[in-house]
């Protein structure tokens, strides 16, 4: 049986993306060969900033009475990542995508006598503009932001439903990026220092 591909077709127009695509895949079989126990407390780590994260995106915007304060915890849980650049790069793609695909959706709420074509039409520009300005990683929150604005029944206006959620991304990506920074700062517990070699004397 052959191997699966780890790229998609469309990486093969661009070399550099089809090259990033391979070093994701390598960096993922060697996660799958660390030992237990190193799985373990890499999941308990993330797991602990995750959850740091998302209680503190979620508590200010409840006390001030925001109806959909959940959404600043969910963004907080998708920024988080293990390492900060690879954060920083998420929470750019959360914001950005959540900024163009809310906007894209606004206006297509605003078309005389919405229809699915009309909601397909936003998820296709919205993704569109993404790759027209060079950050395609966001395209999938575009999409999904157009999806909300466009689907998921609410009261008030789209614009103000597009302004509730943009803040309460870009809460959440402030709150996840200052987590993770913060988290990087707390000294790591060294191992036990080794004793000195055969033959050898330690150093006073």
């Amino acid at each position: 049986m052959s191997p699966r591909p780890s790229t998609a077709l469309a990486d093969h127009f661009s070399p550099e993306r089809h090259r990033l695509g391979e070093l994701r895949a390598s960096l993922a079989r060697l996660r799958r060969q660390l030992p237990l126990l190193r799985r373990i407390a890499g999941g308990a780590h993330h797991g602990l900033i995750s959850a740091c994260a998302a209680v503190c995106a979620y508590l200010p915007a409840h006390a001030l009475g925001l109806q959909e304060s959940f959404w600043c915890a969910i963004t907080a849980i998708s920024v988080v990542q293990t390492e900060f650049q690879a954060t920083e790069t998420t929470a750019r793609d959360q914001f950005i995508g959540a900024a163009l695909g809310g906007t894209v959706g606004v206006c297509a709420a605003f078309l005389p006598a919405p229809h699915l074509l009309w909601y397909a039409a936003a998820i296709v520009l919205a993704m569109l503009t993404c790759w027209a300005l060079n950050v395609p990683s966001a395209s999938r929150i575009a999409g999904t932001t157009a999806t909300i604005i466009l689907l998921v029944p609410h009261t008030g206006s789209p614009e103000r439903m597009f302004v509730a959620r943009l803040s309460e991304v870009g809460w959440g990506v402030c709150v996840a990026i200052a987590a993770v920074w913060l988290a990087g700062r707390i000294p790591a517990r060294q191992p036990l220092r080794a004793g000195p070699p055969a033959g050898g004397s330690p150093h006073p």
